[in-house]
């Protein structure tokens, strides 16, 4: 099964005035909410979007207080883009890689295969200082609950375990990403891990802000992707062949804000903070990303991407153009 490839040329009708640069708690969710990770496949092949034949929202304007160095927010339902700063600029994106990482897995199917949890997944966690999910070496999991492991708590060691299986091995998995990446017209993306971790260097995994909203589309149509990031939180009980665990869910948005179903955020030192995100309001879909909120606190890019968010939703749609004659 292929996924439909949504490129930021093809899907996204960028309106150029609009891009130019501009000057509480959390409450569990019921199991059955849990439960309703759907066991579906990846969805039946999708015509790509085509860009709207004119703008559907009335843009004027733009958010202000955004601190990321580079963002882009943009309607999900035709692909207008209602506002961008640095759209073209290449960035670390951390985290956020692991959205490629999933894509992946999903496309190539067969989730509910067992795979073992090597001791190396967590060998590598631990050498690259990456954030985990806390596998216990050796447990078996389903590629569906790795991929809950993989974009809830961030977990480095989940991106090892697919990788390696579904590569299979991680230099298999990461040529297949760029290879990908290059298929779904992402230009200015390169991957050369399953993680976003800083190495080689800091800078050696990157993307953009058009490239990461093609990134976002492409995942975000897959019912068992959407309906993962959307949760708070994950409790997988002790089980035959692995033991309990319980991941929260690292996006902000999360429960926070009003309409917020996804998607992943991302830091390192030197990508800063990072968010991919989407959020659903009075039947209007909007999704964004930024790169390089500054490290003001774990929230700043939630922040950023709030105030993005709250002026899209503000935006009224255009009036149909007039008949002629």
């Amino acid at each position: 099964m292929r996924i439909a490839w949504l490129t930021a040329a093809a899907v996204i009708a960028v309106d150029v005035a609009a891009c130019a640069p501009a000057a509480g708690g959390d409450h569990p969710r019921p199991a059955a909410r849990q439960a309703a990770i759907a066991r579906t496949r990846p969805p039946a092949t999708l015509a790509p979007s085509r860009p709207a034949a004119s703008p559907v929202i009335q843009v004027t304007g733009a958010p202000s207080g955004v601190k990321a160095k580079g963002a882009v927010l943009a309607d999900a339902a035709s692909g207008q883009v209602l506002w961008g700063r640095d759209l073209g600029t290449e960035r670390p994106m951390a985290s956020v890689t692991k959205v490629m990482t999933a894509l992946l897995v999903l496309e190539s199917g067969n989730l509910g295969q067992q795979i073992r949890v090597p001791k190396a997944a967590f060998d590598y966690a631990w050498k690259y200082g990456g954030e985990t999910a806390a596998l216990h070496p050796g447990d078996r999991l389903t590629a569906q609950q790795l991929l809950a492991a993989l974009l809830l708590p961030s977990g480095a060691d989940a991106a090892y375990t697919l990788a390696n299986a579904y590569g299979p091995g991680l230099d298999a998995f990461v040529a297949r990403m760029n290879a990908t990446a290059v298929k779904m017209g992402m230009t200015h993306t390169h991957f050369t891990s399953p993680d976003g971790l800083p190495y080689p260097t800091g800078t050696a995994t990157y993307s953009t802000p058009s490239d990461l909203l093609t990134l976002g589309l492409a995942a975000m149509r897959y019912p068992v992707f959407r309906s993962i990031v959307d949760l708070r939180f994950y409790h997988l009980p002790k089980g035959h062949g692995h033991h309990q665990y319980w991941w929260d869910n690292t996006d902000g948005l999360i429960g926070s804000y009003q309409g917020a179903v996804g998607i992943k955020t991302g830091y390192t030192d030197a990508a800063r903070h990072c968010l991919l995100f989407e959020a659903v309001r009075n039947g209007r879909t909007l999704i964004g990303a930024v790169l390089g909120s500054p490290a003001t606190g774990p929230a700043a890019g939630a922040q950023d991407a709030e105030k993005m968010l709250n002026w899209g939703f503000r935006l009224r749609p255009r009036a149909p153009a007039a008949s002629p004659g």
